[in-house]
């Protein structure tokens, strides 16, 4: 079976600002390593395993897109360019329609972090014997804190060695209601990771979406093409619901399975979550760029231009980019998006 990655571009991430920045959102940043958010995706589903990769983007992205794949050898088999915002469920649809219908898709946001790896690819393989059986994949990332901040997932009865059926997914839970999944033992973080075959996808789609169907096939019949680029029709496209896959299929669908891994995964939601994955300094500080600090502790300072100096601070974010420069405690880094309100505000 033809595994296709499926790397999902479309967000904006405006949690990491100023860094990230709807025209160069953090999926095209350089912020866990040397390469791109991007590329560290597409790096992880690249070899013999894989096809070439299909990209879902935002049209402004396609530039940067092309250039940073094929840096790292994944040209991709298509990138498509969606002319609207609408959410993974028509996202993924429209890479579905691209592909072969027995293909399977590996789904991917392109602004995560997986250290382990091996692991990540022993989950994929423990997936696919249910994958060609017609079931939709999940991957359930092992939970360390009682995050409110995502879905969960609970885990059913087995249906094969480390496959479970979905019993249920969890909404966005209240800090008590975290705590109680997180020790009970059987949920894991929903992280938006998935596999499941073409042809099946688009069948879930059919019964539980058939407007998102009908929308997204007549945006491919005519979409507009230039090479591996393709545009989906505008009018068609923005007729689809804006749902998410989780709404759209995978909540309402029969057969869902989960495969539990621990893999190392983050989301990089906030400035917090990068600091801690970065690697600290004996001070437990995670400086990038021209920094100069003193006597710091527990500190993220980055700089993609202007110096920074620090003397005798802790608990700090500092992020500067271009003319803009963010502090704050840590900690606090997701009201980040009170700040970017504020400034639309202005």
């Amino acid at each position: 079976m033809t595994i296709v990655p499926v790397i999902l571009s479309g967000g904006s991430g405006t949690r990491l600002w100023p860094m990230s920045r709807p025209e160069m959102p953090k999926q095209l940043l350089a912020l866990t390593a040397e390469e791109t958010m991007l590329q560290l995706t597409a790096k992880r589903a690249h070899g013999e395993a894989f096809a070439a990769p299909i990209v879902v983007a935002n049209a402004r992205h396609a530039d940067h897109i092309d250039e940073q794949l094929n840096a790292v050898g994944a040209t991709p088999q298509a990138v498509i360019l969606e002319p609207v915002a609408r959410n993974t469920a028509p996202a993924i649809a429209l890479a579905a329609l691209a592909a072969k219908g027995e293909d399977a898709l590996l789904v991917m946001p392109s602004d995560h972090v997986i250290a382990d790896v091996p692991a990540f690819h022993a989950a994929i393989e423990a997936a696919l014997p249910l994958v060609n059986d017609g079931w939709l994949v999940t991957f359930g990332i092992a939970p360390d804190a009682p995050e409110t901040g995502y879905g969960w997932i609970k885990v059913g009865e087995a249906l094969a060695d480390g496959v479970h059926r979905v019993a249920r997914f969890v909404e966005k839970p209240i800090r008590e209601r975290a705590e109680e999944m997180l020790a009970s033992g059987d949920h894991a973080w929903n992280g938006g990771i998935f596999l499941f075959r073409a042809d099946i996808f688009l069948g879930a789609l059919a019964a539980h979406a058939p407007g998102m169907l009908t929308a997204t096939q007549d945006a491919m019949t005519k979409a507009r093409r230039d090479g591996v680029r393709i545009y989906p029709d505008e009018t068609a496209f923005g007729a689809s619901p804006s749902d998410s896959i989780d709404y759209a299929v995978m909540e309402r669908a029969e057969r869902v399975a989960v495969v539990p891994v621990a893999m190392g995964w983050s989301d990089v939601g906030s400035w917090d979550a990068l600091h801690t994955i970065s690697a600290r300094d004996a001070q437990g500080n995670a400086h990038r760029g021209e920094v100069l600090a003193i006597d710091t502790h527990d500190c993220l300072i980055r700089s993609d231009g202007v110096r920074i100096a620090a003397v005798g601070v802790s608990d700090l974010i500092v992020v500067a980019s271009g003319n803009d420069v963010l502090i704050l405690p840590r900690g606090r880094s997701q009201e980040v998006k009170k700040l970017i309100e504020a400034m639309k505000d202005r």
